[in-house]
């Protein structure tokens, strides 16, 4: 892979990667360590403002699909994981 590893995965852009960085996520094995409802999470906690789509986008590059081809129960479980852990 290229300098920045997460730079070279499918769906993230210069943005979500140094989102990413900022996190401490900087490879692919942390990305899957951290899952995309984890590493999500840990964007959203460092206080920037991402949608939901930076979820989905993660997932797609953890599976190397586009993320609007990710199947709908797929990102319906992922909204699910993200609800069960946000705060009421």
């Amino acid at each position: 892979m290229n300098q920045d590893e997460l730079l070279g995965l499918r769906n993230l852009g210069k943005t979500s990667a140094q989102w990413l960085h900022a996190t401490g996520i900087h490879d692919l094995e942390q990305l899957r360590q951290l899952g995309p409802v984890g590493a999500y999470s840990a964007v959203r906690a460092r206080g920037f403002h991402a949608s939901k789509a930076l979820m989905f986008s993660i997932a797609g590059a953890l599976q190397n699909v586009h993320w609007n081809d990710l199947d709908p129960l797929y990102k319906e479980q992922l909204l699910q994981q993200l609800q069960e852990q946000s705060p009421p």
